[in-house]
C-alpha cells in the first residue's frame, strides 16, 4: 500500500461533499518533476506545469490495472484449492490454513514497512521493488514441494503490501486448480506480474515528493513476533487443548511482546503504526470495526469452498468439485461489485458510519443463517449474496470513516493503519475457524460442528462490528477545512 497526499479538488468542484471528495481522491496519483497527475473516476487531470514531460495517464493506470489484476489472483486462489493443497501436501487442516494466515500476517506488516518506505524513497521505486517481491515469492511457490517452503513463499508474497479483492480468484483458482494443478496457481500470473514490474519501472514517472524519517525496525518485529505467538497457539490448540501449559505460555508471550509493541510505537518519533491517533474516539471505533470485520469475513472465506467439496456422505457436505465449490462465492463477488460501484452515493445519502453499521449487520445475518441451517446448496448461495452485499457496504465506508476522523495531513497513516488491523483481523479469524474445524474430525473428515462453531463465532465477530460502528461519533468535517492543507501539500 503505498500513501499519498490529498489533493485539491478539481477546479469548479471546491465544495464537494466528503463522500464525493473521498471517492476522487482515492485516485492513482504519481508525480514527475511536480507535474501531478490522476487516473481518477472522473478522467480529470491537475493540468502540468508549462514544460513539463507529459506521461499517458492511461498507460499509468493500464500497469497498476495489471499488478493489481495478478495480485488478485495471488491474495485469494488458493482459498477455493485449499482441500486440494491439504491433500496433495498431506497437511494438516491448522497446517495448510497457515498458507492464508502467513499471507495476510505478513500483508500487514509490509503494508505499513512499504508505505513509510515510499514516502522516504519513492513510490515508483517501491512500487517496483514491491512487485519484484511478489514475482520472487511466487516463483518459489510454484517451485516449491512441501507445505514448509510454501508457506514460506506466501510471506514473501504477503510481504508486498495489503490486500486486494477477493472477487477474481476465488473463481479463477477453482478454474486453474481442478484442470490444471495447484503449482499453476502460481506459474500463471507470475508473466504478468514480471511484466508489470519491468513496465512500472518504464513507464510510470517517480514521485518527486520524499517525507524523512526512518522505518521502525524494532516495532515490525515486535508486532510479527507478538502475532506469530498468539496464532501459532491458536493453531496447536488441537493438540495441546485451549488451557494446556504451552498455549497459555504462547498466549502470554504473544500478548506481552505485543504490549511491548505498542509501549514502542507510543514512545517511538517514526512510529510504524501511530498509536497516538488511537486516542481518538472516531479512530480506534473504526478500527476496533476494521478488525472484527475482517476477522468474521476471512473466517468464512476460508470455510466456504471447503464446505461445500466435503462429499454427500457427511451429511452436510455438497459434493461439489473445486469450481462449483468457487462459484458458490460468485454470488458474493457480484454483490461486493455491485455495491462497491455505487458506495459513493449510498454513503452520501445514508453516510459512511450508517454503511458500516448496515454491512456488518447483513453479513452478520449470512453468517448467522449458516448456523441455523445449511442443509441445501440455496442456503449457502444466500448467504454468500447477503455477505457480498455486506462487504460491498461496509469497506469503502470503512476508510471513510477513518478520513472523516482524522486531519487531511494524517489520512494516509490513519487508513494504513485501519488496513494493517484488517489484515490481523483476517489472520486471525481464520486460524481460529481452521483450528475449529480441526478440533471435530471424525475418519479424517470434518464434522458439521465445527462449521456451526465457525459461523457461529464469524457472526459474533460481525455483530461486534456493528457495536464499534456504533461508537462511531457522528460528525461531518466540512470539506473546505482540507483544502488549505490539501494545497499546502501541493505547493
Amino acid at each position: 500500500m503505498i500513501h499519498t497526499q490529498v489533493p485539491c479538488p478539481p477546479p469548479g468542484r471546491e465544495h464537494l461533499d466528503r463522500a464525493s471528495f473521498t471517492t476522487w481522491s482515492t485516485a492513482a496519483r504519481l508525480s514527475r518533476g511536480g507535474q501531478e497527475l490522476s487516473a481518477s473516476y472522473s478522467g480529470w487531470m491537475l493540468p502540468a506545469p508549462r514544460g513539463t514531460q507529459q506521461v499517458q495517464p492511461s498507460v499509468i493506470l493500464a500497469v497498476v490495472s495489471l499488478a493489481a489484476l495478478a495480485y488478485a489472483v495471488l491474495s485469494s486462489a488458493v482459498i477455493p484449492a485449499l482441500p486440494t493443497f491439504q491433500r496433495g501436501l498431506h497437511a494438516s487442516e491448522t497446517g495448510v490454513t497457515w498458507l492464508l494466515t502467513g499471507f495476510l500476517l505478513s500483508a500487514s506488516v509490509g503494508t505499513a514497512i512499504i508505505g513509510k518506505l515510499g514516502d522516504m524513497y519513492g513510490k515508483q521505486r517501491l512500487l517496483v521493488w514491491t512487485l519484484v517481491t511478489l514475482s520472487a515469492g511466487t516463483l518459489l511457490a510454484g517451485l516449491s514441494g512441501s507445505l514448509a517452503v510454501l508457506i514460506a513463499a506466501r510471506i514473501v508474497q504477503g510481504v508486498a503490501g495489503g490486500i486486494f479483492p477477493l472477487s477474481l480468484g476465488l473463481v479463477v483458482g477453482g478454474l486453474i486448480d481442478e484442470h490444471l494443478s495447484w503449482h499453476w496457481l502460481f506459474w500463471i500470473p507470475l508473466p504478468p506480474m514480471v511484466l508489470a514490474a519491468a513496465c512500472t519501472w518504464r513507464y510510470i514517472p517517480e514521485s518527486q515528493v520524499r517525507s524523512p524519517g526512518r522505518v521502525n525496525w524494532a516495532a515490525a518485529a515486535l508486532m510479527a513476533t507478538g502475532m506469530s505467538c498468539l496464532l501459532i497457539a491458536i493453531a496447536q490448540t488441537p493438540v495441546w487443548g485451549w488451557t494446556g501449559p504451552l498455549t497459555l505460555a504462547l498466549v502470554a508471550s504473544g500478548l506481552a511482546v505485543s504490549g511491548l509493541w505498542i509501549l514502542v510505537e507510543l514512545r517511538s518519533r517514526n512510529p510504524l503504526v501511530d498509536m497516538t491517533m488511537m486516542r481518538l474516539r472516531g479512530v480506534w471505533a473504526a478500527n476496533l470495526a476494521a478488525f472484527l470485520l475482517g476477522g468474521g469475513l476471512y473466517a468464512c472465506f476460508l470455510l466456504f469452498p471447503q464446505f461445500a467439496q466435503l462429499p454427500r456422505s457427511t451429511g452436510f457436505g455438497y459434493g461439489a468439485s473445486v469450481v462449483a465449490a468457487g462459484l458458490y462465492l460468485l454470488p458474493c463477488a457480484l454483490c461486493m461489485g455491485v455495491l462497491g460501484s455505487v458506495a459513493g452515493r449510498v454513503q452520501r445519502r445514508f453516510s459512511a458510519r450508517s454503511a458500516v453499521i448496515a454491512g456488518a449487520a447483513v453479513s452478520a445475518a449470512a453468517c448467522g443463517w449458516l448456523t441455523i441451517t445449511s442443509r441445501h446448496p440455496y442456503d449457502m448461495l444466500l448467504s454468500s449474496t447477503l455477505l457480498g452485499i455486506g462487504i460491498g457496504l461496509a469497506f469503502a465506508a470503512l476508510g471513510n470513516l477513518i478520513i472523516q476522523a482524522v486531519p487531511a495531513g494524517q489520512t494516509g497513516v490513519a487508513t494504513g493503519m485501519n488496513t494493517v488491523l484488517r489484515t490481523l483481523g483476517g489472520a486471525l479469524g481464520g486460524q481460529i475457524a481452521a483450528t475449529f474445524v480441526a478440533a471435530h474430525m471424525v475418519h479424517g473428515l470434518p464434522t458439521a460442528t465445527g462449521f456451526t462453531r465457525t459461523f457461529a463465532m464469524s457472526a459474533l465477530f460481525l455483530v461486534g462490528c456493528v457495536v464499534a460502528g456504533l461508537l462511531v461519533p457522528v460528525r461531518a468535517l466540512a470539506v473546505p477545512s482540507l483544502q488549505p492543507a490539501a494545497a499546502s501539500e501541493l505547493g
